[in-house]
């Protein structure tokens, strides 16, 4: 018998005539347990909420629900920002405002996310409070319900939208992600790059947050430097509880690769993540 359940395709809220769907995987028992909502990568233009298909049983199996969701991609003719952002917003909510049936703690709810899923996920954390985040669809059944979250899991995330604009104009410069999910760039307004990076909401004020973050030494997509060491720092500086899980000779794109399998770059984040979570969710 499986130590956990799972409830593919629940429908966690409808955006602009889009219904928005996750997996729920729930550990065995009455509950309630502590959950996290999972956010996959894509660049913002692809991707499948199924990156999360190890981390969920993984999980529920030491206590820990994981509702691995679906949102919004943009393309070259549809900006996707800031409404990818309250899709996950609107997972937490959903997560909150059903934790009684779901058996989750309603004050126990943190976000994990990978690559873009992160970025979204950074912002969902620390800017829900914040225009151009808040308030997007006061028709959803649980828009009345905080999206607050008490802890945050970024791997291999992209927390500074201009930094990245740069790396995608040097390494793609026929497509560049980051123009289609804000829909201008950098040279027609640079303020909505500023206002689309969680690195510029890592103040004081946000420090209730604890925050895990990792990344391989050798992402070749995504710069460990530009990215995830500069959010470090300003989190820091900024008296976060934060901590980091370094995988050595990683690339970019390990998150969804089994835990289980020898050698896996999961495996060495799982054991950090699972110990974190005890402390910090």
């Amino acid at each position: 018998m499986a130590s956990h359940d799972q409830s593919l395709d629940l429908t966690y809220a409808t955006h602009d005539g889009v219904a928005l769907a996750g997996d729920l995987y729930v550990p065995a028992g009455n509950g309630p347990f502590p959950a996290l909502v999972a956010v996959h990568g894509g660049g913002w233009i692809q991707g499948a909420r199924s990156q999360f298909q190890y981390w969920g049983p993984h999980l529920a199996e030491r206590g820990i629900a994981l509702f691995s969701i679906s949102y919004r991609f943009a393309s070259k003719d549809k900006k996707t920002y800031p409404q990818a952002v309250q899709d996950v917003m609107a997972a937490v909510q959903f997560v909150r405002g059903e934790a009684a049936s779901l058996k989750i703690d309603p004050n126990r709810i943190g976000l994990f996310g990978a690559s873009a899923g992160a970025h979204l996920s950074a912002l969902a954390a620390l800017a829900g409070n914040e225009t151009p985040f808040k308030g997007g669809y006061p028709q959803d059944k649980h828009a009345s319900v905080s999206s607050a979250v008490k802890a945050l899991v970024g791997v291999y995330g992209v927390y500074d939208l201009y930094a990245m604009w740069q790396s995608y104009m040097i390494g793609s410069p026929r497509g560049n992600n980051i123009e289609q999910f804000l829909g201008t760039t950098p040279m027609e307004n640079r303020r909505i790059y500023f206002d689309a990076s969680p690195i510029n909401y890592a103040t004081v004020a946000n420090n209730k947050l604890a925050v895990y973050l990792s990344v391989g030494t050798e992402d070749d997509l995504v710069d460990r430097t530009e990215q995830t060491d500069a959010f470090l720092l300003a989190l820091k500086q900024a008296n976060f509880f934060v901590r980091t899980c370094i995988v050595q000779g990683s690339g970019h794109y390990w998150a969804s690769d089994p835990i289980d399998e020898p050698g896996s770059y999961p495996a060495v984040l799982a054991p950090r993540l699972v110990r974190f979570l005890a402390e910090k969710l």
